[in-house]
């Protein structure tokens, strides 16, 4: 696609196309007049910006809908669908991998089971399974993808290298970008799972709305997503919400307690354990109960540390384990009120394990948004 914001096009019109292209993708599709409305500009010169948007390959009419009776006025739509991106969630036991359009509509997703302890080489070419699934699955080429976003656990620094990892060991002191950018011929982007689970829900959850958010990545393993101000916040080195590595918060082995339940029969495969403590509990196994509320003690005392600093809106209950709300959050809720000194809303994920995958693609689309359709760092060419 050609540069909206380079030489062919005068700097009024650069804004008036970024304008349209905006308005097309917040509340598209829109008519002629429609659109003239929101960028404030009158429908000739509209009409100007729209016909170079089309013959660029931004914009493209919409046909009109069957049975209309008489001339229909033309309605134009931003064609998310002449790039995609790709998403990736990177977990100790699974990679799971996603393929949307520009405008983040989910088209294709895909799991690869991986083993904790699998050597770098094997958890690579599971990511690569995963990404070539999506392709196959939506019949897309690698030429038609431009980014490829990567939600990973452990400690990830500002230049993409996992700076440790606790439950991947071969994921320590990893140039993970550069893994990637050998992989794919794409833009990659890395960024700590748990955020990203956050950023999915600030955007299409139950925290929509909410400036003020402590998010509970709550599975197999533990991690927190912190939104302040209306947005994910990383920290100076990137590290932030890693309260898991606070022995005294007590996150580190607390899915313990509902992975080695006596109430477990044997030969439960381990990434089973915890769903069937869980659904015991919810059942009214005294045993398994007594398991959930252990963990939930455990998870108290990180919580009430954020909600005490922080002080936010709502705390989100979210991961894998928000499948199981009912059993969890309640307990949670009476042990937050008697640590913290103003409770905040607290919800429960309706994304669950999709979370990191959705806030992946979430995160290519607003870096999307950055590079393409802002003026803010000066004309940017309008592909990838």
């Amino acid at each position: 696609m050609a540069d909206v914001r380079g030489g062919d096009l005068s700097r009024l019109r650069q804004l008036n196309s970024l304008t349209a292209i905006r308005a097309l993708r917040k509340a598209g599709p829109l008519t002629l007049s429609a659109l003239a409305e929101r960028a404030g500009l009158s429908r000739p010169s509209m009409k100007e910006v729209t016909d170079e948007l089309m013959r660029l390959g931004w914009v493209e009419e919409v046909p009109p809908s069957q049975g209309t009776m008489g001339r229909p006025a033309r309605r134009y739509r931003f064609r998310a669908d002449s790039g995609h991106l790709v998403g990736v969630d990177i977990g100790g036991h699974n990679i799971r991998a996603a393929l949307s359009d520009l405008d983040g509509e989910i088209l294709a997703e895909t799991r690869q089971p991986v083993r904790p302890d699998a050597p770098l080489e094997e958890r690579l070419a599971a990511i690569e399974r995963a990404v070539a699934g999506c392709l196959a699955l939506s019949r897309t080429t690698v030429a038609d993808v431009w980014m490829i976003s990567v939600g990973t656990i452990g400690v990830i620094d500002v230049a993409g290298r996992v700076i440790y990892s606790a439950a991947v060991p071969a994921w320590r002191d990893l140039d993970l970008a550069g893994e990637l950018r050998r992989m794919f011929p794409w833009q990659v982007l890395i960024e700590n799972d748990s955020r990203l689970a956050a950023m999915a829900e600030a955007r299409r959850g139950v925290a929509r709305g909410a400036r003020d958010v402590v998010f509970l990545h709550v599975g197999r393993r533990m991690g927190a997503g912190l939104i302040i101000g209306g947005k994910v916040h990383r920290g100076f080195g990137a590290a932030s919400g890693e309260i898991v590595m606070l022995p005294e918060a007590r996150w580190f082995n607390a899915p313990e307690h509902l992975h080695t339940c006596a109430s477990v029969p044997a030969g439960t495969p381990p990434e089973d354990a915890a769903g069937y403590t869980l659904a015991a509990a919810r059942n009214g196994d005294p045993v398994a109960i007594e398991a959930v509320e252990r963990y939930v003690e455990d998870l108290a005392v990180g919580t009430a540390a954020m909600v005490l600093i922080l002080d936010p809106q709502m705390v989100v209950l979210g991961g894998g384990f928000s499948r199981s709300a009912d059993v969890l959050l309640e307990p949670l809720r009476e042990r937050l009120e008697a640590r913290c000194m103003r409770m905040p809303e607290m919800r429960a994920s309706t994304l669950g394990d999709e979370c990191v995958v959705v806030g992946a693609i979430d995160y290519a689309v607003n870096h999307l948004d950055d590079q393409l359709f802002t003026t803010d760092n000066g004309p940017l060419p309008l592909t990838r």
